[in-house]
């Protein structure tokens, strides 16, 4: 049984991505619009193809510095893992990126051919491509290293724990490079435009506009697709590394394949069910499209658990840990779109400060109930299978990171069909039924942030028991434990918590560079361009959207030296306990951070949405223009800082578990 689907899973892979390719040309057969939409549309592809390339180029060269190191270190197999495992990362960011700038035209076209279900059905369609390749490509890359490892299961999470760590590395740096590029762009073209010109969003005559859109993809496409495929990728890696531990090891390790075989596959119903609920409310729709890839998936995991372990106390802790990323999506979404979005809107007519205030309540309060549902999944996952059932806790709550992904990919493709609308000259019906479907974009790009910061924090425990049982085995099993009376592990917990804190404040710090030249270009642009705000002259849109991308690759390049060099020289100056602590600082405040940073963010994104609607004043009141200031502030948490949190984390975890056999050495 275990040794046929073994070599089943990879190709359930390659249907994923036959079908991702499918998709994408199914995309493409949409009319792409009138001659202007198309030439905003291949401005965009052209900008978020450049600023993909010079950050790839940079990638490669830590890839080649990494590769080297683990050859030298630890085994040539493990470097050929962690090049695969960045090479998957980075073709699913481009493959996602091509099919999102190629549907923004396409979504706006189909909002004036065929409406609200139409536009929603085109930009979904673009969205899965990107959901579909990050699953189907998780699944072919695991799926074939363990079939070729399968005969040594005890040897063979060494190297594919590489895996895992190229998807992680890989991941920070899109992450932080695509949220500073996207962020920098949003905050200087809407505070010139908006608050200082007065001119609406997405208007052709500011400079920043494309910069802006482009930033939509590289940053909410290419940068939550490596995120969350990392997030994926690291759950099971987790599972596997703690299932190598067992007497029955090979079932063990191929259950978390299996499952996510079976997400795949029910991943994939989702996704074609759109075809018939795109007519139902678009949230609806798309809440309708989960639920229904949720069901497949707990059907097909209760066969394949009792199949292949014969009980089932793995099952029930997949079970929580669906329900654990079904509670949070519904917590962000509650206080990124409910009443929350309308307090931070009534606070706004008292100005920008109130905003803030507000904002940041709701921010902490938000972090709340995702943590106690988190502890709740975590204890019960304990129950059912111990530490094995944690780590599969985490499988099942990103098995189904098809549909996920999917549906948090479609907001940035109804975004650009919205700025593409206004460019356009499309008219207000037509912004109307994109307006609506980008508002709700927010909301599930703050439900994936939830699904990715709750797998992280329960994928880094996993990850964290795999490290000590690890470096127990690799002592000669002496029963290493980590003492939190030890002044050395407290000094580790103490530097692990101040992790979250640097490198939040390097991106935000990066993203107000950033922003600061973009404004005084716009400046610039609107003072010295005669006839650019009269709509008489072209704006210089290649200067801004050069001056994003060079500060993005930039900036990210420290934070993410960062996130993989400080777990080591912990590990190798202090000493295996002290790293242990440094884990559990970082997982316990990165994701609280994360939390309030996403929901913050996403909560006072849609306040200043809700006003724009026409309550408390609408577009141009003193209430608006202080929500827009509280957008711009809650921009870099959403986007930059917040999802940073937990491929920290993650990060962090999966690098101290590769090298977890020498630094064992230093007990």
């Amino acid at each position: 049984m275990n040794s046929g689907l073994i070599q089943v899973i990879p190709w359930l892979g390659v249907l994923g991505m036959i079908a991702a390719v499918i998709t994408f040309f199914g995309v493409r057969r949409h009319s792409p619009g009138n001659e202007k939409m198309q030439a905003l549309a291949d401005k965009i592809h052209a900008g978020a193809m450049v600023f993909l390339k010079r950050e790839y180029q940079i990638i490669f060269v830590f890839m080649v510095i990494v590769f080297i190191a683990l050859a030298i270190l630890l085994s040539i197999w493990t470097g050929v893992a962690y090049l695969c495992g960045a090479i998957c990362s980075g073709f699913a960011g481009w493959f996602g990126m091509e099919a999102a700038t190629r549907s923004g035209s396409r979504a706006c076209q189909a909002a004036k051919d065929g409406g609200t279900p139409k536009a929603l059905a085109v930009a979904f369609q673009g969205g899965s491509v990107m959901g579909l390749t990050v699953a189907a490509l998780g699944v072919i890359g695991l799926g074939f290293f363990f079939y070729v490892l399968h005969d040594t299961p005890t040897e063979a999470p060494l190297i594919i724990n590489g895996f895992a760590m190229g998807a992680s590395s890989i991941a920070l740096f899109a992450r932080v490079g695509g949220g500073i590029y996207t962020k920098s762009a949003d905050v200087g073209a809407d505070l010139v435009g908006k608050v200082e010109a007065g001119i609406p969003e997405d208007d052709p005559r500011n400079p920043g506009v494309i910069a802006d859109n482009v930033g939509d993809n590289v940053g909410d496409t290419a940068g939550m697709g490596a995120d969350l495929f990392e997030s994926y990728v690291g759950s099971v890696v987790a599972a596997m590394a703690i299932g190598a531990t067992f007497a029955d090891p090979l079932s063990r390790m191929t259950l978390p394949l299996a499952l996510i075989g079976g997400g795949m596959i029910a991943s994939l119903i989702g996704v074609f069910s759109m075809g018939v609920l795109k007519k139902m409310n678009p949230q609806n729709a798309l809440r309708v499209a989960m639920y229904l890839s949720g069901i497949v998936f707990i059907v097909l995991a209760f066969v394949l658990t009792k199949s292949i372990l014969g009980e089932l106390g793995a099952f029930w802790a997949v079970i929580a840990g669906l329900l654990c990323g079904i509670l949070i999506g519904a917590e962000s979404e509650y206080y990124t779109s409910g009443p929350p979005i309308r307090e931070i809107a009534r606070q706004s007519e008292s100005g920008p400060a109130t905003t803030a205030i507000s904002g940041l309540a709701i921010g902490f309060k938000s972090a709340i109930w995702p943590m106690i549902t988190i502890c709740v999944a975590i204890f019960a996952a304990y129950k059912m299978d111990g530490l094995y059932g944690i780590a599969m806790a985490g499988v099942g709550m990103l098995s189904t990171i098809g549909i996920v992904m999917a549906t948090d990919s479609y907001g940035p493709i109804a975004d650009n069909a919205g700025g593409i609308a206004e460019m356009s000259g499309a008219g207000a019906e037509i912004r109307k039924i994109t307006d609506r479907l980008d508002a709700l974009g927010n909301t599930t790009a703050a439900i994936g942030k939830g699904f990715a910061i709750g797998s992280a924090a329960i994928t880094a425990l996993a990850l964290f028991s795999a490290y000590q049982t690890t470096i127990s085995n690799t002592a000669g099993g002496t029963g290493f434990s980590i003492d939190l009376t030890s002044p050395l592990t407290v000094i580790g917990l103490f530097l692990g918590a101040m992790m979250p804190f640097v490198i939040a404040a390097l991106t935000m710090e990066a993203v107000g560079r950033a922003a600061n030249k973009m404004v005084i270009e716009i400046r610039r642009q609107f003072r010295e361009i005669k006839g650019l705000l009269e709509g008489k002259a072209e704006p210089q849109i290649d200067v801004c959207v050069d001056i994003v991308t060079k500060g993005a690759l930039r900036e990210m390049i420290l934070p993410g030296i960062i996130a993989v060099a400080a777990p080591l020289i912990i590990g190798f100056l202090m000493g295996p306990e002290a790293l242990g602590g440094f884990l559990a600082g970082a997982t316990a405040t990165g994701v609280l951070m994360g939390v309030f940073m996403a929901n913050g963010g996403g909560a006072w994104d849609n306040a200043k949405k809700y006003i724009e609607e026409g309550h408390h004043g609408g577009k141009g009141s003193d209430a608006h223009k202080a929500a827009v200031v509280g957008d711009t502030i809650g921009d870099p948490f959403k986007d930059t800082s917040g999802p940073s949190m937990n491929i920290l984390i993650k990060l962090m975890a999966v690098v101290s578990l590769v090298f977890a056999p020498i630094i064992a050495r230093v007990l």
